[in-house]
Order: structure tokens, then sequence, then C-alpha cells
């Protein structure tokens, strides 16, 4: 009788040891379920607005033929599944030659990086500065006249930070004498630098320059 009285102690004991840790363990699993629900979600969304439309542009960026430099061009301005653009990223136009923008969707701006806009320099000695302003209306356009040959970046004022910058090469500027095509402002965030290098890379190979 004291052996079987003993034995049922213990798996008495077992049985409420057991049941304590699965209550501890269900409570963990609930915490750890709600942070990452809540944690994952925020850090999806963010990569969806900004670096997977970012990994889009930069695989269409390449794909870009930039062409001769002609007496006009035009840039779209988009915002598409979430994401935003300029299109094409780099067009070329004579020394004199204008640049028209149309908002095709979403709020844009055409801006240059002009000490004038406070910003850094990435534009030719002596070029004008030029600034859109914001853009949102469907089929708004801004022109841009470029008497000052070389090398301009330009970014949309609310979307700079998620990579929505563009070039506009003018005439056929000596590439290692532009200041735009210089290493980018490391004031400028890591979203910022990685597209002006991208376009450092597609204006040097348009201009002959593929080191």
């Amino acid at each position: 009788m004291l052996q079987l009285t003993g034995g049922t102690a213990v798996i008495g004991l077992a049985g409420c040891t057991g049941s304590e840790s699965d209550g501890s363990d269900s409570g963990a699993e609930s915490t750890a379920g709600s942070t990452e629900d809540g944690g994952g979600s925020g850090h999806d969304e963010g990569e969806n607005s900004s670096e997977g439309e970012s990994g889009h542009d930069d695989e269409e960026g390449h794909d870009e033929a930039v062409g001769e430099p002609s007496d006009t061009a035009e840039v779209a301005m988009v915002t598409e599944d979430g994401g935003y653009h300029f299109e094409p990223h780099v067009v070329r136009v004579n020394v004199g030659g204008t640049v028209t923008w149309t908002n095709e969707s979403g709020s844009h701006s055409a801006t240059a990086y002009h000490p004038d806009n406070d910003q850094p320099q990435l534009v030719p000695d002596g070029a004008a500065a030029w600034d859109s302003g914001l853009r949102s209306e469907e089929g708004a356009t801004f022109e841009h006249t470029f008497e000052t040959e070389g090398v301009y970046h330009y970014y949309c004022t609310p979307h700079e930070t998620v990579g929505m910058l563009g070039s506009v090469i003018v005439g056929d500027p000596d590439p290692h004498e532009q200041i735009a095509l210089e290493e980018p402002p490391e004031e400028k965030p890591d979203t910022v630098r990685e597209k002006l290098t991208e376009l450092n890379g597609m204006v040097s190979s348009a201009l002959g320059d593929d080191h």
C-alpha cells in the first residue's frame, strides 16, 4: 500500500509540474506571436514601400538606353504599385535643350540638387537651379532649358528618401570633370546614396566611361 501511495504522489506531482510548464510555454508563445505579428507587419510594409520598389527600379534602370543628345526629352513622374520613380531615369539633351516632366500619377516634383534649393551641389558649376514645385494634377507639366553642359542630378521632394531620383546629361561632357559623378554626399541617407551611385554608373556608361 505504501508503495502504491508513493507512486500516486509522484504521478500527481509530475502532473502539476507539467501543467505549470505548459501554461508558461503557452504564455511565451502567445507573447512571441504578438511581437512577431506586430513587428513583422511593420517591417514588411516598409520593405514593400521602398526597398522592393527600389529594387524594381534598379533592374529597369540598367536596361535603359540613354542614347545620343537631342533638342528635347520627356520624363514621366510615376506612382505605381506603392513605388515612385522618374521614367526614364536618365535623359540626354543638347546644350540649350529642354526637358519636360509630366505627372502621370501621384504628387511629385522635379528639383535640382543645387545650393539654391538647400541641397548639395550635384550640377555643373554656374548652372541654374530649378524646382517644379509639387505637381499633383494628372497631366501637369514642368519644363527646364539647360544652357550649361554637364551632368545634373535631381530628385522628387516628397520621395527622395525612397529613391525617386533622376539625371540629365547635357551635351557631351567629360565624365571625369563632373561634380555630380563624384562620391555621393555623406550626409544623405543610404537609400539616396545608393540611387546616386546607380545613376552615376548609368551616366558614365552613356558617356563611354565604364571604368
